[in-house]
């Protein structure tokens, strides 16, 4: 079944017309309705309102609030512009939506009433603080909803033609393949990845990761099963090499299989991920 909801989020960023143009081509091969999502998150965060604001009267705190402001509304007009240019080009069914409130929360709440939602990566060389909040984790834990998230450099001409799946036989990965059905049965290939891998349904089974390819074989996925033992090397960083072996523009997989806390201590497979995508990435929780 096709995906049928598309939300796609805007920041007023430069990597603001890579996520459009994927959504509206998803959209289009879809025919799906797509909403095009801003949010006018104003308020100052923590970091700022102690470093800044504290040696600041209320005149200097009232201009810095007022240039944020400026700055919100200036990218979420360029960004609606961008969006219904988009839509009267491809003639799909969509709508722009400029919210205020907090972002994580707003995306989240939004997102509940879509199939898929599209999200950007965090910049990796953007200067961030230590208390910042984790947007994509958020949006993962608490939307309830895949998300597929899109690098911070590059662009991407395909998607979804070459798919790599990391499959571990957990729960997290199983929900990941379902929901991201619609997509791997207009793949022209996928391709199963089981790393240090455990036995499947079938001890017997010759190929880790052979049950889940069969079971994509028969919602008509072209699949094929493949394991690699690595025990010096991540398996964030296995998934990335065979991504780009094989030319994949798409990686779906689970998120965060242990706790938030325990991947944050550990590195875990999602935050390298993450943090070293060069692929677009579908993620469910």
């Amino acid at each position: 079944m096709p995906f049928k909801d598309i939300l796609v989020h805007f920041d007023g960023g430069l990597r603001d017309p890579v996520r459009l143009d994927l959504a509206a081509r998803l959209a289009v091969s879809h025919g799906a309705h797509l909403t095009g999502l801003f949010v006018a998150d104003t308020s100052l965060p923590s970091w700022l309102e102690a470093s800044a604001l504290a040696y600041a009267d209320a005149t200097d705190a009232d201009a810095l609030v007022s240039r944020l402001e400026q700055g919100v509304r200036k990218g979420a007009a360029q960004a609606e512009a961008h969006f219904n240019e988009r839509r009267r080009q491809d003639g799909f069914q969509g709508e722009w939506r400029l919210v205020h409130g907090r972002l994580a929360a707003t995306v989240a709440l939004h997102a509940r009433y879509a199939d898929l939602t599209i999200i950007g990566q965090d910049d990796p060389q953007a200067p961030r603080p230590p208390e910042s909040t984790d947007f994509i984790a958020r949006m993962l834990f608490t939307s309830g909803r895949p998300v597929l998230i899109v690098p911070a450099f590059g662009n991407f001409p395909s998607l979804g033609e070459r798919v790599l799946i990391g499959w571990d036989g957990g729960r997290e990965a199983a929900r990941a393949v379902n929901d991201a059905l619609p997509l791997l049965e207009k793949a022209q290939s996928a391709t199963v990845l089981a790393i240090n891998p455990n036995a499947g349904v079938n001890d017997k089974e010759r190929v880790p990761a052979a049950d889940i390819a069969l079971h994509l074989a028969r919602h008509g996925v072209r699949a094929i099963a493949n394991h690699t033992v690595a025990k010096e090397i991540g398996e964030a960083d296995v998934l990335l090499n065979e991504a780009f072996d094989i030319s994949a523009d798409l990686l779906v997989v689970g998120a965060y299989g242990h706790s938030r806390f325990r991947e944050m201590l550990l590195g875990g497979i999602t935050r390298r991920l993450l943090q070293e995508m060069t692929v677009p990435v579908f993620m469910s929780h």
